[in-house]
């Protein structure tokens, strides 16, 4: 039994990465549906379905794997949805929803994706994963323009905890961050009030998919974009910087019949989450990892179960303070990425890919992080051509 115990270290990332993924991206998706103009109920099943089935299909693949593999919906398909919503049907963007998940789970049980992935050059894709995580690193910074003060102190108890290691071999210095952050928002005032008439228990609505040819055109690609180009890349990536070796084929079948699931209740297509499976691996026991993704997936199912209430008490949180502490879980991420985006073989490649995943500007509703890949690819073949053949045939070089 002791061998399916957490570490200290790992627990305390566990926490982290859950607080990560059930604040900002919850107001993200808040957003995305106020601005969609979905209901209450609906943002409320999108809740259930992004967090509970997910959770549970979480549990799934990291038991089977023995691998950090947290599954999530994802967040740029969300900012796909306003615009959609504007002369789409809900069940429209849900039968496209369902399209996708088939297409994706089909290229994954067919092997087609693996070979894509290893076809990317490991720099150009961790320059790409440099880029989507700078911003959440920025966030220990921009954190004090919120509340200096609360920033401060929660930065003083990390910093304390990791330069003392008395302190830190009995709490992480990330759990004890969590820890005081969250004592000194509650004493300051700076933490907002549980609305009264909040509900507890989450009530789902399962939704019936509409399928027609202008919601395939407009959406299928861009998401399939997303989830494939964006998000398991990121994913993927950052599991083999940190020694795993992915199960791409499961990992892929898995975001697609997961989609689909997810599609039932409302929600965006599923996906491997980069920063939260980032912020595990991050520290602690590596063979643990994989005990502190099952973590994070049942605290994402409670939360599902119990949605209006959990999320009044995440979004109580100042979300500079999650965002503090998310960029301090990340701050070895980037550093790692940076050493092998940078290092060695396509570094200008690596850098295109790097500056366009930070501009953020999407094309054709296709997020700037799959653009980086296109960049800086076609960058490399024209001007380190040299380098791009050796990454791509080692056997050869």
């Amino acid at each position: 039994m002791a061998g399916y115990l957490p570490d200290r270290h790992t627990f305390s990332n566990s926490i982290t990465a859950y607080l990560f993924c059930t604040t900002g991206p919850l107001a993200i998706l808040v957003a995305a549906g106020q601005a969609g103009g979905l209901s209450e109920s609906d943002m409320s099943s999108w809740i259930f379905g992004g967090y509970g089935i997910a959770g549970l299909i979480t549990l799934w693949i990291c038991w089977r794997y023995r691998q950090p593999l947290v599954i999530a919906w994802t967040i740029p398909g969300a900012l796909l949805l306003p615009p959609a919503l504007s002369h789409l049907s809900f069940a429209e963007v849900i039968g496209a929803y369902w399209v996708t998940g088939i297409v994706i789970a089909i290229l994954g049980w067919s092997g087609l994706i693996g070979r894509v992935m290893r076809a990317i050059p490991m720099p150009i894709v961790m320059g790409m994963v440099a880029g989507v995580f700078l911003p959440l690193g920025i966030q220990v910074i921009t954190a004090f323009t919120d509340n200096a003060f609360l920033a401060g102190a929660t930065l003083f108890i990390f910093l304390l905890f990791t330069l003392t290691p008395a302190l830190g071999r009995y709490i992480p210095p990330v759990l004890a961050a969590i820890i005081a952050g969250g004592m000194t928002a509650w004493a300051i005032g700076a933490m907002t009030p549980i609305p009264e008439t909040t509900q507890i228990f989450a009530r789902p609505t399962l939704y019936i998919p509409s399928f027609s040819i202008q919601a395939m055109l407009e959406l299928v690609i861009p998401l399939m974009v997303t989830v494939l180009g964006i998000q398991n890349a990121q994913g993927i990536a950052i599991l083999k910087n940190a020694g795993y070796e992915a199960p791409v084929k499961a990992i892929t079948t898995t975001t697609g019949w997961g989609s689909i699931l997810l599609a039932l209740s409302g929600s965006v297509p599923a996906c491997l989450t980069g920063p939260v499976n980032a912020i595990i691996v991050s520290g602690g026991d590596p063979r643990k990892h994989w005990i502190g993704a099952m973590i994070v997936g049942l605290l994402m199912i409670v939360f599902a179960l119990f949605a209006p209430l959990a999320t009044a008490f995440a979004l109580a949180l100042p979300l500079s303070l999650i965002g503090l502490i998310g960029g301090l879980a990340m701050m070895r991420v980037l550093q790692t990425t940076f050493q092998t985006a940078f290092r060695g073989e396509c570094p200008l490649g690596a850098l295109v890919s790097f500056v366009v995943s930070v501009a953020g500007v999407p094309i054709f509703n296709i997020g700037a992080p799959f653009w980086g890949l296109v960049f800086a690819v076609i960058t490399s073949w024209l001007l380190e051509r040299d380098s791009l053949r050796r990454l791509m045939n080692p056997n050869n070089s």
